[in-house]
């Protein structure tokens, strides 16, 4: 119990000797550095704009990936399921939609919704105007979309369901009656308008009941999952069951464009990044120039130093901390700049989400451009501080 005692004493008591021992280090450092202010200021104003130029860069390059995301939303979740027409199949029969069900009804798929669709095109016409529109029957409307007038029915038998650009080409409402390819069928519902890419584009879109379509089979079927992940999985479920003895079906997998364009934003923000750590390379040259060329000024002085007494281990200190406070004084005054340059942006350019540039992530990047920053103040000193260390007094004294 006394030997943990003691053990736990000694390295309080080291920490703090250590302390003690950088205090007066970064005393004598900053009034060394005041003694040529515009050299110092000059240092300080490299770092700085290195540091500017990383965060800002990162910031703006996440920024464009998280719109990316925010528009592309949630179409990696779906899957779009279609007739293989090289291998003579032309439509989905039911049968091919129960196999369908059947191979994505596994808890290991999640179970995710499958909305069979009929499809054709036709004129759409309003009371005072008219549009050409993709017309889809489908059995049961609410897996799939979210209405913004009127109710969604759980089974589609009336009626006629109108897209949002649909609905506003026309000027027509749910309580409305339409003509669709001659027929007068009354407005049941008003889609609410989607927010990102959607295979079947409802925006500008009539949903029919299934009853209004005397094809044979349905055109494609719509695969809805609560993820990407388990949107692959019910893709690949259903290349083993539905095309195992031959291709019956095409899959487009919307998750694989999801990580084409989300490959392509890290390599984009790693880019910029990589601009930015130029500008930071460029201040820590100039860091060690500043240092190389006090060390050389301060010859004497150093030699004095040591000539007293200071050990070389003190004279490292010094100038270390002299490297340190340039790059900490640069990262910091780049930081702040960096969070007034985008808070400035985002001011002047409307078109911009204030959310995305306030998100967490973005709190990296800044905090790696100050980390930066620090690192290659001390990084660039290091040489010039052990040079300076180790250089015998008498040879000091003697320049």
């Amino acid at each position: 119990m006394t030997k943990s005692t003691s053990s736990g004493t000694d390295v309080k008591t080291g920490a703090t000797s250590w302390l003690r021992g950088w205090r007066p280090a970064v005393t004598m450092a900053g009034r060394n550095l005041r003694r040529n202010r515009v050299r110092t200021v000059l240092a300080v104003l490299g770092v700085c704009i290195g540091v500017l130029a990383v965060a800002a860069l990162g910031i703006f390059g996440n920024v464009l990936a998280l719109g990316a995301n925010d528009a592309i939303g949630d179409i990696g979740t779906q899957v779009v399921v279609s007739p293989n027409s090289d291998t003579g199949v032309e439509s989905l029969s039911t049968t091919d939609v129960a196999e369908i069900r059947r191979a994505v009804d596994d808890p290991a798929v999640g179970d995710p919704a499958v909305v069979p669709l009929y499809s054709d095109n036709g004129i759409v016409a309003g009371a005072s105007s008219q549009t050409f529109a993709t017309i889809y029957g489908v059995e049961e409307p609410a897996l799939a979309f979210e209405a913004a007038e009127g109710e969604l029915p759980d089974r589609h038998r009336q009626g006629a369901i109108i897209g949002a650009g649909v609905a506003t080409d026309l000027g027509i409402g749910t309580g409305d009656t339409v003509e669709i390819v001659g027929s007068q069928v009354r407005v049941v519902a008003v889609l609410a308008e989607t927010q990102t890419f959607s295979p079947v584009a409802p925006d500008d879109a009539v949903f029919l009941p299934e009853s209004a379509f005397a094809a044979d089979g349905y055109a494609q079927a719509l695969i809805i999952s609560e993820s990407g992940e388990t949107a692959q999985a019910a893709a690949d479920a259903i290349r083993r069951e539905v095309n195992a003895r031959e291709d019956r079906v095409d899959l487009f997998e919307l998750a694989a464009i999801v990580d084409e364009i989300n490959g392509f934003f890290d390599l984009l923000s790693t880019f910029l990044l990589g601009l930015g750590a130029i500008s930071l390379v460029v201040a820590g040259v100039s860091i060690l120039n500043v240092m190389l060329m006090s060390t050389v000024e301060r010859r004497q002085e150093i030699g004095v130093m040591r000539a007293v007494g200071v050990t070389r281990r003190d004279v490292l200190r010094v100038l270390l901390a002299e490297a340190g406070l340039i790059g900490a004084a640069g990262a910091a005054a780049g930081t702040v700049l960096t969070v007034i340059l985008v808070a400035a942006l985002v001011a002047a350019t409307p078109a911009v989400d204030a959310s995305l540039v306030i998100d967490p992530t973005n709190g990296y990047y800044l905090l790696l451009a100050l980390g930066f920053g620090v690192g290659v103040g001390i990084i660039s000193g290091a040489y010039p501080a052990w040079k300076a260390a180790n250089e015998r007094p008498v040879e000091a004294l003697r320049s």
